[in-house]
């Protein structure tokens, strides 16, 4: 009997403790609203290929103030009609300032006039942080190795599609990058990435880079440890010229 009697206590108490729990709160709509801080207001361009009010413009068509050449002294190309091409023989140009994760919009055109074949008709080459290349060629028509097309990141990702337009019209392209991060023994932790957008058309995904872009060997055994760096345009003897060049930092 006693027994019983001790079972009964122990199945009230618990049934009063039950009683006693409150009911979960009931989810309301503002509970997952998130207001503070405010984001940030960034104005766009009026057209698409328009700096927004945070961009850097890197080039406008009258100076080359933020550029200069590879030995830090004034850029050589020449300056005309609102863009700047490639004065064959005085080498690459880069920006002043240093960057790692950005936007960058650029736009280039290929000589009218067709000359050479494959690697040798317009090309040069857009360098982010001084070593990784996303290459410029004119691909209209002219057939070259795939990882070294127009929209390829050189010698390592072919683009997704040929996105090229006819020699001698203007071509743009969009760029998101992630600088890398390294390991103390100077190994990437995380390998730089790279979105590219030519003419509006996705031609590189999120792809992950193996190194410094190398015409001869691999990748992967030149990776060293480094800091921001600049925009460079390559000087690959070819008049390719180029306009409206802007970035944001992210």
């Amino acid at each position: 009997m006693r027994k019983y009697l001790v079972f009964a206590v122990l199945l009230y108490a618990a049934a009063t403790v039950f009683a006693q729990t409150p009911e979960p709160m009931k989810m309301k709509p503002e509970m997952t609203e998130i207001w503070d801080p405010e984001i940030r207001v960034v104005t766009p361009g009026q057209a698409p290929s328009d700096a927004p009010s945070d961009a850097i413009v890197l080039f406008d068509g009258t100076n080359l103030n933020e550029w200069t050449n590879g030995k830090g002294e004034p850029a050589e190309w020449t300056l005309a009609d609102g863009c700047v091409t490639v004065k064959k023989g005085t080498g690459t140009i880069q920006t002043k300032r240093v960057f790692n994760d950005f936007q960058l919009h650029i736009e280039w055109r290929t000589p009218a006039e067709v000359v050479g074949e494959s690697q040798g008709r317009g090309n040069s080459g857009i360098f982010m942080q001084g070593i990784y290349e996303l290459q410029v060629l004119d691909n209209y028509n002219n057939r070259t190795y795939r990882n070294g097309q127009a929209g390829s990141i050189y010698k390592q990702h072919p683009p997704l599609v040929n996105a090229c337009k006819a020699p001698g019209v203007w071509q743009t392209y969009d760029v998101i990058y992630t600088a890398p991060r390294f390991n103390e023994d100077g190994t990437y932790f995380t390998p730089p990435t790279i979105t590219v957008l030519q003419n509006g058309v996705l031609v590189q995904n999120n792809v992950k880079m193996r190194g410094p872009t190398e015409y001869i060997g691999i990748p992967e055994y030149t990776v060293k440890k480094h800091g921001a760096g600049p925009i460079v345009l390559q000087d690959h003897g070819n008049p390719v010229s180029f306009r409206n060049i802007w970035i944001r930092e992210l």
